[in-house]
């Protein structure tokens, strides 16, 4: 049985037709509904992967996506924030569809980065057998990147956590310490070494909590807990422009629901970390 819903996207925003409610964008947009489209809109279908059942499977669905750019998009459309409608579903029946969300925003990122070889140039077509797109001249198959980063709560022996303030964030938002994989690296040395970097102090007894799907553009989220080992908070002045460890009754404005980052802090408040 395939899922005809179809999900429209201007970069990192979807695009929802007229008299179509924020909250039924996870239900997806009906076909019959996804016109008038620019004739150039980029169409691809992706297999969605929903959890396995008692007998180790689960029903096989596809999402149709139409993939716009510019300011080709219908002008009687509304163009909402992918990150606010996933904040909005959060803890509500709709937030177990997010994920598919997810994986169409970050097949989308792929499909415009990959239209071309990356060893010879030539034009890649799409596969016909999986995700994947395949070099017209020399073969090389190109899957959808994703690349790994480490998202880490560090608490001291006085029960504060610490939270840091990205340059790129808006005022007065904290969060917790985070950077990307680097080749070489196991994820427990990439918290090591981000939260040295980035703060200045060192960390012991890491523990994995979780991960997310984070494909802005193609990042794969993963959580950790740590706690403080030593050393002075010093921000590295080039992301970070403060840091500091903060109680669970003094906290500074943190991102919002949907992110990892959330769902570990809200541990962190709830006494479950």
């Amino acid at each position: 049985m395939r899922n005809q819903n179809v999900y429209i996207f201007l970069k990192y925003d979807l695009l929802i037709p007229p008299g179509v409610e924020d909250s039924a964008v996870f239900a997806g947009v009906p076909e019959k509904e996804a016109r008038p489209l620019p004739e150039d809109a980029d169409f691809f279908e992706t297999p969605l992967f929903p959890p396995l059942n008692a007998e180790g499977a689960g029903e096989k669905k596809t999402m149709r996506c139409y993939l716009v750019s510019g300011d080709a998009a219908p002008a009687s459309w509304r163009r909402v924030p992918l990150r606010s409608v996933i904040a909005k579903a959060e803890g509500t029946a709709d937030g177990k569809n997010a994920a598919d969300l997810l994986r169409a925003c970050h097949i989308m990122h792929w499909r415009k980065v990959s239209r071309f070889c990356g060893s010879c140039g030539a034009p890649n077509f799409d596969s016909a057998i999986e995700t994947a797109r395949v070099c017209a001249v020399c073969g090389r198959i190109e899957y959808p990147r994703i690349c790994p980063a480490v998202i880490t709560a560090v608490t001291n022996a006085n029960g504060e956590i610490l939270l840091s303030h990205n340059k790129e964030f808006p005022d007065g938002l904290y969060s917790l310490t985070a950077g990307f994989n680097e080749a070489g690296e196991s994820l427990e040395d990439t918290v090591r070494r981000e939260v040295y970097e980035e703060a200045g102090v060192f960390v012991k007894n890491i523990q994995y909590i979780t991960s997310q799907s984070w494909p802005f553009p193609s990042s794969l989220m993963a959580g950790f807990k740590a706690e403080y080992a030593g050393g002075k908070i010093v921000c590295d002045g080039i992301e970070i422009t403060d840091a500091a460890f903060f109680k669970k009754e003094n906290l500074p404005n943190i991102p919002a629901a949907g992110s990892i980052a959330r769902h570990i802090i809200n541990l962190y408040i709830s006494g479950a970390l």
